[in-house]
């Protein structure tokens, strides 16, 4: 069984909360031979009851679902069915990346749910690259220039570490950094 982490942010997560987030969210294991661990994020904002989920499973490859309604049972029933398309979409392609096991494709032929588009195999289609030339920068200046352009993001090389970074909008307004790991 995956390790699970479930934490709250204004609210208190009650036995009950906690093992119905178990029970649910723990459905996604039934796809996979092993899943590492599972992060549940539970936050209370206005009203607004937003449930975070990531999975790790072992070829190192992350699932991540987000969803946010008025009650916080729905907002998990909701983020389980949004993982389980995420998975039957893209069946095809976990099946070529757990080549030697791992990923239960079958499981996914004897489910009942059908997503609005089936994963036919094809890659993922690149319509347009541009090639850019990767400036030395701190992160202010980088956001500096990404709203200059009026990019969501903006690649760089950071001065001090010499690491290719990015920084993004977030959807709350705010600004995130991605470092690039060694």
């Amino acid at each position: 069984m995956a390790e699970f982490t479930i934490r709250g942010k204004n609210i208190e997560i009650t036995p009950p909360l906690r093992e119905y987030v178990e029970k649910r969210v723990g459905k996604v294991t039934k796809y996979f031979d092993r899943v590492d661990n599972i992060s549940v994020l539970l936050t209370v904002n206005k009203g607004r009851h937003v449930v975070e989920v990531t999975v790790e499973v072992p070829s190192g490859m992350l699932l991540r679902g987000e969803e946010s309604t008025t009650d916080m049972y729905t907002s998990i029933d909701l983020v389980v069915e949004k993982l389980e398309r995420q998975i039957h979409k893209q069946k095809t392609k976990l099946a070529k990346r757990f080549r030697g096991g791992g990923f239960k494709a079958e499981i996914i032929e004897e489910s009942k749910y059908r997503p609005e588009q089936e994963d036919i195999g094809e890659e993922y289609p690149v319509v347009k690259t541009k090639r850019f030339t990767v400036k030395p920068m701190d992160v202010q200046e980088a956001i500096m220039q990404m709203n200059l352009l009026n990019h969501s993001f903006f690649v760089f090389r950071d001065a001090q570490s010499e690491e290719i970074c990015v920084v993004y909008k977030r959807n709350d307004g705010a600004y995130g950094l991605l470092e690039s790991g060694k």
